[in-house]
């Protein structure tokens, strides 16, 4: 049986969003959602405040996060980098998530089994209590 650690649950974040468009594409709204509106504004990452873009990917990430939003969508090229970016930016999806959903997705991908998935769940279910 394998233990749900926060490193399994960050290695598997990390791989979908270096492999799932759909994981990315969110992970790219989550972390635009994290600029300030300053930054928003002006395409730059001008706070220190460990949230949203670095000041080195500020500027090409939030244009990528506005034009996905006009369109709905971003050319190959674009998701290519979409997709080599966000797995830095893991912790902040992680922050968001639902572990029961992340939960899920990893037993849905085969990365954990019924048995664990239920197991945590009852140390979940006991934790409560």
């Amino acid at each position: 049986m394998k233990r749900i650690t926060k490193k399994l649950r960050t290695e598997f974040v990390k791989s979908k969003l270096a492999t799932s468009p759909a994981w990315a594409l969110r992970a790219l709204q989550v972390v635009y959602s994290n600029q300030t509106s300053d930054e928003k504004m002006f395409g730059v990452t001008s706070e220190h405040n460990n949230i949203g873009f670095t000041g080195t990917d500020g500027e090409f990430m939030s244009s990528l996060a506005k034009q996905y939003k006009q369109r709905g969508s971003l050319s190959p090229k674009q998701m290519g980098f979409v997709m080599t970016k966000m797995k830095k930016y893991h912790k902040q999806v992680l922050s968001v998530m639902d572990d029961n959903k992340l939960i899920d997705c990893m037993n849905k991908d085969g990365v954990l089994s019924e048995e664990d998935v239920e197991h945590h769940k009852g140390l979940m279910f006991l934790n409560m209590v």
